[in-house]
């Protein structure tokens, strides 16, 4: 295959030019009149050799493809999809309209999987980091039950709410984070240049200080004197936390520990749970069956304790047992949500009454997280005043006793 530059114009009559990558010029052709626009002049591409210098600094700076934008391209092709519109051909039309080069650079890789008669989850599967393992999977169950259309409905639904979740809790932690930041600022400005000018002012008295201005003295002028030593720590605890997080063993425990941690683990175990309902659902209600459908949700919900009970479920589910037994079994269920389960699996309603457990569960985190930013207030308005009241101590009694002092009221 190769790339031809054309120019056309369009259903205004407005004058069009682009790149399409294709066997000929004929086919060139027939992509442009689908996209609705009608060719002038259609040739091979020629390399712009000044341009190649620089191709590396494009590539650099280039964004990279988000979840908006698989979001966006999972409603263009459920709308092509309806449309009739086949598969080469969609995907010819959004890589004409797509703007971002990573992402025609992706298209353009699926199309050339898709000429080469390999199947679309297969060619998905080449960019699995940016799709994920549940989209791909599902993409396939689209493709074997024939149901691809509404596939792409469903998951475009399943990343708007993964999106509005992750989007709720950055903006409710934004205040906090902002204090945060803003009060390790204070403290290095403090310790740098406000404590070591005290310093200097009680030294020339010759007074006993109090324990609380010796104890801010001296942080101060350790931090002065060893602040590589200390930066290079913080680097390199950060680095090794990092490393260990990445590990099996590290992911599991700090994912099972953030479950209970204070105000933000029942957050985050809600929307966990309400992804697994949620993917259990579409799952299921897509014709996968029982065990694997539990296997790749267990990939999908981002927390390695919780897909480990996933897991659990399968494994109980494969002896044979009911899906509402091993739910109880992980001890991660509320007693409504198993209530809820046992009548799912009873009346053979059970994706209707999992995508309730998900909504249930997306209304718990959203309350949760609106009052995110008013539960940690509290906390931080004590963090800032305990700072202030040592600050204060540390600097203004030795003043106030140096100067009962000055007046004859210090004894001595």
């Amino acid at each position: 295959m190769a790339t031809f530059a054309w120019r056309g114009r369009n259903g205004r009559g407005e004058l069009v030019q682009g790149q399409l990558e294709a066997a000929g010029e004929g086919a060139v052709a027939d992509q442009l009149v689908t996209m609705g626009v009608a060719p002038v002049h259609i040739e091979i591409a020629t390399a712009d050799s000044g341009s190649a210098s620089s191709d590396w600094w494009v590539r650099l700076n280039r964004k990279a493809i988000v979840v908006e934008d698989i979001l966006v391209f999972s409603r263009q092709m459920y709308t092509l999809n309806k449309a009739g519109v086949p598969i080469l051909r969609a995907f010819a039309g959004l890589q004409a309209s797509a703007t971002k080069p990573a992402m025609v650079e992706m298209l353009q890789d699926i199309r050339s999987s898709l000429d080469q008669g390999r199947e679309l989850s297969v060619a998905l599967a080449r960019h699995i980091v940016h799709f994920g393992a549940f989209y791909i999977s599902m993409i396939r169950v689209g493709e074997m039950t024939g149901r691809l259309t509404e596939v792409f409905l469903r998951l475009n639904e399943h990343l708007e709410f993964e999106r509005d979740v992750r989007e709720r809790i950055k903006q409710a932690l934004r205040y906090p984070a902002f204090v945060m930041i803003a009060m390790a600022i204070a403290v290095v400005i403090i310790n740098v240049f406000v404590i070591p000018v005290f310093a200097k002012v009680f030294a020339g008295f010759n007074a006993e200080l109090p324990i609380i201005t010796r104890g801010l003295i001296g942080f101060s002028a350790w931090m002065l004197a060893w602040w590589p030593l200390l930066l290079a720590g913080l680097v390199g605890g950060a680095v090794l936390l990092r490393g260990y997080l990445r590990t099996p063993t590290g992911r599991y425990r700090w994912d099972s520990r953030k479950l209970k941690l204070p105000i933000v683990g029942d957050i985050v175990l809600k929307a966990t749970l309400a992804r697994f309902a949620r993917s259990f659902a579409l799952s299921s209600q897509s014709g996968v069956p029982l065990v694997q459908a539990l296997t790749v949700v267990a990939q999908t919900v981002d927390n390695a304790y919780i897909g480990a009970r996933i897991e659990q479920m399968r494994d109980g589910i494969e002896r044979g047992e009911s899906i509402s037994r091993c739910a109880a079994a992980t001890g991660v269920f509320t007693p409504v949500v198993l209530q809820m389960i046992a009548v799912g699996e009873e009346t053979g309603a059970l994706d209707s009454l999992l995508f309730e457990i998900a909504g249930m569960y997306e209304r718990e985190t959203d309350y949760n997280i609106k009052g995110l930013s008013t539960a940690i207030e509290p906390i931080l308005l004590a963090v800032i005043a305990v700072l202030v009241l040592v600050l204060a101590l540390g600097v203004f009694l030795p003043l106030w006793s140096m100067g009962q002092a000055a007046m004859g009221k210090g004894g001595g």
